[in-house]
């Protein structure tokens, strides 16, 4: 296991790079691009280095928010969309100035070098000499070779020193990952969240993240809002954490920590919930990806999205997976304590449709089947050491003022959803299930224009009185309330899921359609390009993460038609969270199970009823083959009432119970469900 190397030997590393740093600007590798690029990549390298000297001698206490606002420009501003054109992080742009190989292999030393920002931002000096270093022996290989032969280096020596980088180094980074995860010592977020002034939005600058009016906005009004509505925000957030070990089962008295996973400004209502989780006798840990700033620029995030591809291969592979195992064993009783995830999400971006960029980096196809392997086998290691069955999770949503000009009626009307009656949905939705529970299968067909036409395979119960085979989803883990789930039957689930407009992980696909067959991914399409295989290899990168198929992990009817409502009401359908999103209408999930890793452990309904369908055909394969088990995935794709014709629950004997008819619910009970529906068509 490497530890963090002695101080004076970190800090003489550090002003040897420096020191060479700054003589790179005036020398020369005899091509004209490439001295552009070194000249711009020492001198962004010496910023980071004035960056991390401003945070050592406490500058964040002392500078004016002008001051921080420009020290956040300084390290965000080359890739913000208006700069990203002529910008070296931009793989065409690089690929433009050099060739397809070198440009690549620069715009991705580029990507690496600017991942040590937040970790400078925290005084975390090793990180930032680990890559100052690279670009410093990157370099020496450019200018040794011009220095002695006139020409450039053999491509192949630059790319073995990027690869034993990221090998060399991978013990520590794993260290460093797995420390961040599970132990609650050294949280700089914490500090934040419990020291800082926040009613002085400097402190946002102190995460290192990008900063914009956005997130000052945000903080500004929660700082302006009661301290009672900031009570109910957390309470919500903090007891739904609670009830989701409650109704499982699981014992919450036995963890120590919670992962707080927020976007910055939202730091008043994460006081109260650090507040609420120590009575829980929880200690608050918050760092890696799970704390968010702005994105300066999501096509910059998504061109680089396989830089991996320069140097992935099964060895890198395997001594990767090698020390995270270390680290984890390392960290072992830290990770026992661990209870999970508790998720502060924002809604209200514009929507992303990426742009194809041919020159950025491409995983090949055995490189893609090799990733699928490690992600299969990093998720064991972490379900080893953190058992799926002892932990949890909560997530909930809040608007952004980048929504628009109706933010606060917005984020007054997602206060509402957050905190609906749940004993009310928790009635109406029994009704559901009892009528589901008694159905071999259910249809769904679309309308307006909308070709869905699908019948999905229900599990078949032994014993009805006692089991039933959809979950019962009020406000505990995912906030708002408001679904019944269950996990298909792959075999002879059949047919088209078709719709007009939908955003899956923050992108856009246009009239997407995905064919099943027998409860597998058979075709997919989408309308995002000119090309139709384009559209296909969009759907497949994004939603099948690189594979062939998927099997339809979940099968949902969402009732909160008030969240349905509010999204017609301040048309915000195109931004609203895939956790809100999935809660207004039927939905259906590509990948795992709801219940992954979690098959075996016993799970009841309110009702006192056992809830069967935890598993299907893949899953099942657990114990005997868990690389085809599952599938570290689960994206949920959602049909609005506005598309759908009809949903039914057919029993074996073929006789129907009509579930939904023309985007209305009519099986009795649930009518209360069309209020919002109605109120707002009369609205309109």
């Amino acid at each position: 296991m490497m530890k963090t190397e002695n101080r004076e030997v970190l800090q003489e590393r550090y002003e040897l790079a420096t020191e060479r740093l700054k003589g790179i600007a005036q020398e020369s590798v005899g091509h004209p691009a490439l001295d552009d690029y070194f000249a711009k990549m020492s001198a962004f390298g010496e910023t980071l280095a004035g960056y991390y000297a401003f945070v050592s001698q406490g500058g964040m206490d002392t500078a004016s928010l002008e001051q921080l606002q420009d020290w956040n420009q300084r390290l965000y501003g080359d890739i913000l969309p208006e700069n990203y054109e002529q910008s070296w992080g931009n793989p065409a742009y690089a690929v433009s100035k050099v060739d397809e190989q070198w440009g690549r292999l620069l715009s991705y030393v580029y990507n690496v070098l600017r991942g040590s920002i937040v970790p400078t931002a925290e005084g975390d000096l090793q990180e930032l000499v680990i890559c100052l270093e690279l670009l410093v022996e990157i370099y020496g290989a450019f200018a040794g070779a011009w220095q002695e032969e006139k020409q450039l280096p053999p491509y192949e020596t630059v790319r073995q020193i990027i690869y034993w980088h990221n090998s060399d180094y991978s013990d520590f980074r794993a260290e460093r990952s797995v420390r961040f995860l599970v132990c609650t010592d050294d949280n700089p977020p914490v500090d934040i969240i419990m020291e800082a002034d926040l009613t002085d939005v400097r402190y946002l600058y102190r995460y290192g993240l990008y900063v914009t009016e956005n997130e000052i906005e945000i903080s500004r009004f929660l700082a302006g809002l009661p301290q009672e509505t900031i009570d109910t925000m957390a309470d919500t957030y903090t007891e739904g954490y609670r009830i989701g070990f409650e109704v499982t089962g699981k014992d919450l008295s036995i963890k120590k920590s919670v992962d707080l996973c927020y976007h910055i400004g939202f730091e008043r209502m994460m006081r109260k919930a650090i507040q609420n989780y120590a009575a829980m006798g929880l200690k608050p840990l918050a760092r890696g990806v799970g704390v968010e700033g702005a994105k300066p620029n999501r096509q910059y995030t998504y061109d680089h999205r396989e830089d991996r591809g320069l140097i992935w291969d099964r060895a890198l592979q395997q001594r990767k997976l090698e020390v995270m195992k270390t680290a984890y064993e390392h960290h072992k009783q830290e990770a026992k304590g661990y209870a999970g995830p508790a998720v502060v999400e924002i809604f209200g971006e514009e929507p992303f449709s990426p742009a194809s960029r041919p020159q950025a980096i491409k995983m090949s196809p055995e490189q893609q089947k090799m990733w699928v392997e490690y992600s299969s086998k990093s998720s064991e290691l972490y379900a080893q050491y953190i058992p799926m069955d002892e932990r949890s999770f909560t997530i909930i949503s809040f608007p952004a003022p980048e929504i628009g000009e109706d933010f606060r009626g917005i984020f007054e009307d997602t206060i509402r959803v957050n905190t609906l009656d749940y004993t009310k949905y928790r009635a109406i939705q029994e009704r559901l299930i009892d009528s589901l529970d008694q159905a071999d299968h259910v249809e769904i067909k679309g309308m307006n224009g909308n070709v869905t036409d699908l019948t999905v395979n229900l599990w078949k119960m032994q014993d009805p009185e006692k089991e039933t085979i959809f979950e019962n989803c009020v406000a505990d883990v995912n906030i708002p309330v408001g679904e019944v789930f269950t996990s298909p039957v792959l075999t002879g689930t059949n047919g088209v899921l078709q719709v007009s407009r939908v955003f899956l992980r923050g992108l856009e696909y246009k009239n997407l359609s995905v064919t099943f067959k027998d409860g597998m991914v058979a075709d997919y399409s989408c309308d995002n390009f000119s090309s139709a295989q384009k559209g296909k290899d969009y759907f497949k990168e994004n939603v099948l993460n690189h594979r062939e198929t998927l099997p339809m992990g979940e099968f949902a009817i969402g009732t909160n038609t008030t969240a349905y409502m509010m999204a017609r009401k301040w048309a915000i359908e195109d931004k609203l969270p895939i956790l809100i999103a999935e809660k207004t209408g039927p939905h259906f999930a590509v990948g795992d199970t709801c219940y992954s890793h979690e098959e075996d452990v016993a799970a009841y309904n309110t009702n006192g009823k056992r809830i069967v369908a935890r598993e299907n055909e893949k899953s099942r394969l657990r114990d005997t083959k868990p690389l085809e088990a599952y599938f570290n995935c689960h994206t949920d794709i959602t049909l609005p009432f506005d598309e759908l014709g009809e949903l039914t629950a057919v029993r074996k004997d073929g006789s129907r119970i009509p579930i939904i008819v023309s985007g209305r619910f009519v099986l009795p009970g649930t009518e209360a469900l069309n209020e919002p529906l109605e109120q707002g068509a009369e609205k309109r």
